[in-house]
């Protein structure tokens, strides 16, 4: 399973960075349409917000994935052991439940309801829906790192923390 959230995970960063290079090719060019031919883009600045959307929800994931993404490590820090390998698979398990219920299962309802309304955005003309998708999407990026993280914490031997492994808190 690891094998397989790494290889996820290296699309997810390459598709990640090829949306970042689309929306500075948008951006860049609303600003040469805007101040130097002096006739405004109509779609770069909802193109720029909807891309915007995608690179934060499936950015979120991947600094999950990472670990790179904000948590208050207080009480996980002062831990060792068998106590700090329940406290993470507890954490992951409560992540994994947000992210199946808010993000899968509200996030599939949010997509019906807008194909479903048949809601269009202004300037581009696509179904609001295909913009939303990205919320289930990143929800089931989210269980799958969150199953892996509880599989490889439940697996591994507890961990001894040094008496002298220094946090910045102390």
């Amino acid at each position: 399973m690891k094998h397989f959230v790494r290889k996820i995970n290296k699309v997810l960063g390459i598709f990640l960075t090829f949306l970042m290079a689309v929306i500075v090719l948008d951006v860049t060019w609303q600003v040469i349409t805007r101040f130097i031919l002096r006739k405004p883009s109509s779609f770069t600045e909802e193109l720029a917000g909807f891309l915007l959307i995608w690179i934060a929800l499936l950015g979120a994931g991947y600094a999950f994935y990472t670990r790179s993404h904000l948590g208050i490590d207080l009480l996980t820090r002062k831990l060792s052991g068998l106590k700090k390998r329940r406290v993470d698979i507890l954490v992951n398990g409560i992540i994994l439940i947000f992210a199946a219920c808010v993000m899968v299962i509200g996030g599939i309802r949010l997509v019906m309801l807008t194909v479903t309304l048949n809601q269009i955005s202004p300037a581009l003309g696509i179904k609001m829906g295909y913009v939303y998708l990205v919320i289930p999407m990143t929800g089931i990026l989210i269980i799958l790192y969150a199953v892996s993280f509880i599989s490889e914490a439940w697996q591994k031997e507890p961990e001894k923390i040094s008496e002298y492994d220094i946090s910045i808190i102390d």
